[in-house]
């Protein structure tokens, strides 16, 4: 009679933790049923065949009390004990990712003119530093998710120039030490004398005009600081158009996720992110993608639809410098703890439903314990079990390796 494998193992009903905590997720764990070990009680032959992903097998009568308590069985089949453990255990989705830095822009040139200074691909410029010249005067970053679209000049009135970009220009200046916080805090958004003293201090550190006025060209409003990833534009050349791309300098995974695994990962959940050097450090997800995309592969035909998921480091200093690197990426969908574990391939696949566990007493006898499976922590090779009668410390039948 041959053996197969329970539809249960590929659906894991909902877990419990024994600890009294709140249960996890339901999480769809197709491909966990092939590390399952899975033995049948045969009624006609009144013995039980064990078979594994390898294909060996093995079999013992039933209703004999053993004796040995481990090692060969009656029929030259080599079995061994581990013990039943009270611990907390994770479950993983294993996925490949690209390691390298948030996010990706353009900048643009908004006047005409010749460039004259340009940064080089991989130099990383800050709030208030030069990020690349125009007939000879410098353009300046400037922190803040509004586009500079206009000059900025102090009107007749402070409540003349109004308007977001005033706001991070008046945020800028005091990050800067160019100006004070109490000359703008009554209305950060206003073109006031204290803005245009922060401007003429900004001009002079430059080497420019102490004009007070910011035109429309010398200064770029960017989020965050500036990681040059490539120089489009070229020396002598039109200002006009696409200058550089850049990035933001946080460090960050991304994971094309096979779109039908989408419900198993959730922004929060945390990350173990093993290096190119194999060197491993963790994470937590910050975006899962709603969007399904299809891409193309290099010979016109499409592939999987998979779906993007962002992933922050912990420790980005761990992470290194590297730029596109592969890593892998082990995302925790799931948790539990104080829970008894044993082997996955302790498990017993009753031929009348449920599972078991072969337990060996203090005597050297075995007896089966009905028990439920519950998480699988494939890393650690355990499952989750509940089954009274079993419990810590116990010792329970395993193939040996």
């Amino acid at each position: 009679m041959t053996g197969a494998t329970p539809a249960a193992m590929s659906e894991r009903a909902e877990l419990v933790d024994s600890g009294g905590g709140p249960p996890p997720r339901r999480r769809r764990r197709r491909w966990l049923a092939a590390a399952v070990v899975v033995v049948v009680l045969v009624a006609a032959g009144g013995y039980v065949e064990l078979t594994n992903p390898h294909g060996i097998g093995f079999s013992h009568p039933l209703g004999i009390r053993h004796h040995t308590a481990a090692g060969v069985q009656d029929n030259n089949a080599a079995t061994s004990l581990e013990t039943v453990t009270r611990r907390s255990l994770s479950q993983t989705t294993p996925v490949d990712g690209t390691l390298g830095y948030a996010g990706s822009y353009t900048v643009l040139g908004q006047v005409h003119g010749t460039i004259t200074a340009l940064p080089a691909a991989g130099q990383v410029i800050h709030q208030g530093q030069v990020l690349y010249g125009v007939d000879g005067k410098p353009v300046v970053l400037l922190y803040g998710s509004t586009p500079a679209y206009r000059d900025l000049a102090e009107g007749a009135t402070a409540a003349d120039v109004t308007g977001q970009d005033v706001a991070e220009l008046n945020h800028d200046l005091v990050a800067l030490g160019y100006t004070d916080k109490s000359g703008v805090d009554s209305a950060w958004d206003e073109f006031s004398w204290a803005t245009k003293a922060g401007v003429e201090k900004l001009q002079d550190h430059l080497g420019v005009d102490q004009t007070g006025t910011l035109a429309l060209g010398d200064y770029v409003f960017l989020a965050t600081a500036a990681r040059v990833t490539a120089v489009t534009a070229k020396l002598g050349g039109p200002a006009g158009g696409p200058v550089l791309t850049a990035s933001a300098t946080a460090r960050q995974v991304t994971v094309n996720l096979d779109a039908s695994q989408q419900s198993e990962v959730t922004a929060g959940d945390h990350v173990t992110i093993t290096l190119p050097n194999n060197q491993t450090t963790g994470g937590k997800v910050t975006s899962v993608g709603a969007v399904a995309t299809t891409p193309s592969g290099s010979n016109g035909s499409s592939s999987t639809p998979t779906i993007t998921v962002q992933i922050t480091p912990t420790d980005p200093r761990a992470t290194g410098t590297l730029d596109q690197a592969p890593v892998q990426v082990a995302i925790t969908t799931a948790t539990v703890h104080n829970v008894l574990a044993v082997p996955v391939n302790a498990l017993l696949a009753l031929s009348g439903g449920g599972y078991a566990v072969e337990v060996v007493n203090g005597d050297g006898t075995h007896h089966l314990v009905p028990v439920s499976p519950g998480l699988f922590d494939d890393a650690a090779g355990l499952v989750q079990v509940t089954g009274s009668g079993l419990a810590a410390g116990q010792h329970v039948v395993v193939p040996a390796s």
